[in-house]
């Protein structure tokens, strides 16, 4: 429910190195930022329903994550680097009055990560299943990257896609079905973001135990969570980030999976952050 007397708002914040960002903001609270995952958006993903569920405890931003929507094609300033999307959230945390909560889902998990040892405005950190190979329960992503990579690189977004999606799990028919329905469409559209997330994500996916030294200057609290019904790939890697990381507790949603559900999702957030779990 939208906090009585305080409408969703929009504005364009700049990055360090000029590129606009677009965000939004809602509700009223502690100010909490959302950061997406590859081929997510303002317009499509989970932080829309997310940040409905969350606008009653805090003042909600998200935004988009670079050469996405809003922060399209005059937001897609190159040669990519992870750092300016660590920048692009240092542009939306000073929006926010210059401290935050972040929680972040899949790759934007590992990048809202990278933002909170960086910036000390950050002063909580929730985490959503991010995507870490940590042993051999599945097989590591280097030729997955390097198909997607070279399929942009030939602008066959359809093509980089699929390859993603395979990658992560999903069954082959259900792609298929995918092409036939107009998210198809939205999909290709962002498609030449995913070699981003893969410049994120790729290294902490060859099968390797993460090392806790990477993470040391993070002194904020962290939440990590998975689904119980997350293929234990994705639950090793989580528990072992949990344990890797200075101030941080593992929890296991029951019942959920990568497709994140709101109503599931807002009260452990919702406790956390305000100190009650």
């Amino acid at each position: 429910m939208q906090a009585e007397g305080v409408k969703p708002t929009t504005q364009t914040v700049l990055s360090r190195d000029g590129t606009p960002i677009a965000c939004e903001r809602r509700g009223q609270g502690h100010p909490l930022i959302l950061v997406d995952g590859a081929l997510c958006s303002r317009a499509m993903g989970p932080s829309g329903p997310l940040a409905k569920a969350l606008e009653g405890d805090f003042t909600v931003f998200r935004y988009d994550r670079r050469g996405r929507g809003d922060s399209g094609d005059s937001g897609d300033t190159l040669p990519y680097a992870v750092e300016r999307e660590v920048d692009d959230i240092e542009a939306v945390l000073r929006a926010a009055g210059g401290e935050a909560y972040v929680w972040g889902m899949s790759s934007g998990a590992m990048l809202a990560l990278m933002a909170a040892t960086r910036l000390p405005g950050i002063t909580k950190l929730a985490l959503y299943e991010a995507p870490l190979i940590v042993d051999d329960s599945r097989p590591a992503t280097q030729g997955d990257w390097t198909t997607i990579r070279q399929a942009i690189a030939d602008d066959r977004r359809g093509d980089a896609v699929g390859a993603f999606l395979k990658s992560v799990g999903m069954p082959g028919l259900l792609i298929a079905v995918m092409k036939l329905t107009p998210i198809w469409r939205k999909l290709k559209a962002v498609a030449h973001t995913l070699p981003y997330d893969g410049a994120i994500v790729a290294g902490d996916q060859l099968g390797k135990p993460l090392d806790p030294a990477r993470w040391t200057s993070l002194g904020v609290p962290a939440l990590v969570t998975d689904g119980g019904k997350s293929p234990l790939w994705m639950r090793h890697g989580n528990k072992a980030l949990a344990q890797a990381l200075p101030n941080a507790r593992h929890q296991t949603l029951a019942g959920q999976n990568h497709m994140l559900k709101s109503a599931a999702h807002a009260p452990v957030l919702t406790a956390f952050f305000n100190g009650r779990d």
